[in-house]
């Protein structure tokens, strides 16, 4: 039952999500991250910036993320998909903080899963941290081939947040954005 009302608020907030960004496009040169894909209906794939909602907008997403997040809280053990899904949460509601704590405590069961680098990558963005953006990047690319051939099953079941990220990192390498003084 806590998996059902965990996958029911999450896919409310992210159809929420999904309706605002439906008809943005990402900047050429501003990341794809995984969140709000493809899969959701065709978003920019950032996570949502909320100060640029409307008061309608904003009252929805922030009414859904306190839902999605307590029904995570209720789950016995989160691995580390479940601590995947709660860190874009965090990033949706802007606790970039919260977001981070998720990767680390991902990385203390598993320290090269991918998951990592994918919600440090925007939450340093998300903190204009573009070194530690570019460093979580880097550490993505390393960590890649060994990490796949694994065949976790949350990779399969986020290979298009894989393949986008993926695609984000090589541009990075090749055009990283300069640090801000």
């Amino acid at each position: 039952m806590p998996w059902a009302l965990a996958g029911a608020a999450f896919g409310a907030l992210v159809t929420v999500v999904a309706m605002r960004a439906g008809g943005a496009s990402a900047a050429p040169d501003q990341p794809v991250a995984p969140f709000a894909s493809g899969a959701t209906g065709g978003g920019s794939g950032r996570p949502p910036d909320i100060s640029q909602m409307s008061t309608e907008e904003q009252d929805s997403v922030l009414f859904f993320l306190p839902m999605a997040l307590g029904a995570y809280d209720q789950l016995p053990a989160l691995d580390a998909d479940a601590r995947y899904h709660v860190g874009l949460l965090h990033l949706a509601g802007g606790d970039v903080i919260a977001a981070l704590t998720q990767a680390d405590t991902i990385q203390r069961a598993m320290p090269s899963h991918l998951f990592i680098y994918i919600l440090r990558a925007h939450a340093y963005q998300a903190q204009g941290n573009t070194a530690q953006e570019q460093r979580a990047y880097a550490d993505f690319l390393r960590h890649e081939q060994s990490e796949l051939a694994l065949k976790r099953p949350e990779y399969d079941d986020h290979r298009e947040a894989l393949t986008n990220f993926h695609s984000e990192a090589l541009r990075q390498a090749q055009n990283p954005r300069r640090p801000s003084s």
